[in-house]
């Protein structure tokens, strides 16, 4: 797909990777709407700096562990750019609980979890779908985790809602084919984000250990993943790992 003159959502997009990604996708021609939870000034910061590569920006504020906020969220999105052709879930929320500790995971964090990482992207994708057509094309891109690939990550609840992310690509991706393709990168560590401060630093530095560049994911090549992504017409339901060599090592 032809991504100039197209029109982004991409959710935690004040955030180290979501402003990345928002860049990137200006670059190749989109207008992008920028999702935030609390940190405006961040979603101004991503906003202005897209402005400043010739596209429109909008900031469109929507926590997506509040599932009737998910529909006015990508209304706002797709009315301020006029249409909506991409939308990456990136968005998501962590906490550092070690595996072993199963008395600190309690209901109210695993809901939270679950029901960012899994239920919003979910909601977001059932809500932007509808647009897509309209334009008779779509992109959905999936930002999941290597913890959904294996038993790692900063607990429990975040690996298996990484696990479900995965999975429900390639559900949607049956689901939403022929005129929308879903697909997903599953980054490792991603040293120097919010996200990965998270961590249990025991993790952190298990992760540094293992992998076989001896250095992290990078989020520009995340970011460049999920363009790739987007411009491809004949992948769909498929899961690029982006960590520094860890999965196969």
């Amino acid at each position: 797909m032809d991504l100039r003159g197209r029109a982004a959502f991409v959710t935690g997009g004040s955030g180290d990777l979501g402003s990345a990604i928002c860049q990137r996708l200006a670059r190749e021609g989109c207008d992008v709407a920028v999702g935030y939870v609390g940190n405006r000034d961040g979603a101004e910061k991503v906003a202005r700096a897209t402005e400043g590569l010739g596209r429109r920006a909008t900031m469109v504020q929507v926590d997506q562990a509040d599932a009737a906020a998910i529909e006015p969220a990508v209304s706002a999105a797709a009315g301020a750019l006029g249409r909506l052709d991409v939308l990456v879930n990136n968005a998501g929320w962590n906490i550092g609980i070690p595996f072993p500790e199963l008395d600190a995971l309690t209901v109210d964090i695993w809901d939270r979890i679950q029901n960012t990482n899994t239920r919003g992207p979910f909601l977001l994708a059932k809500a932007a779908a509808p647009h897509m057509r309209k334009q008779g094309a779509g992109r959905i891109v999936n930002i999941a985790s290597i913890a959904g690939l294996l038993p790692t990550g900063s607990s429990i609840a975040y690996a298996t809602s990484k696990a479900a992310l995965i999975h429900l690509t390639r559900c949607l991706a049956v689901a939403l084919a022929p005129a929308i393709t879903v697909n997903c990168v599953a980054p490792g560590l991603i040293e120097g984000t919010r996200m990965a401060q998270r961590i249990p630093p025991a993790v952190v530095e298990g992760v540094r250990r293992a992998v076989v560049l001896g250095r992290g994911a990078d989020v520009g090549d995340i970011a460049d993943q999920v363009v790739t992504f987007c411009r491809a017409d004949s992948v769909t339901g498929q899961v690029l790992v982006v960590d520094g060599g860890l999965a196969f090592h």
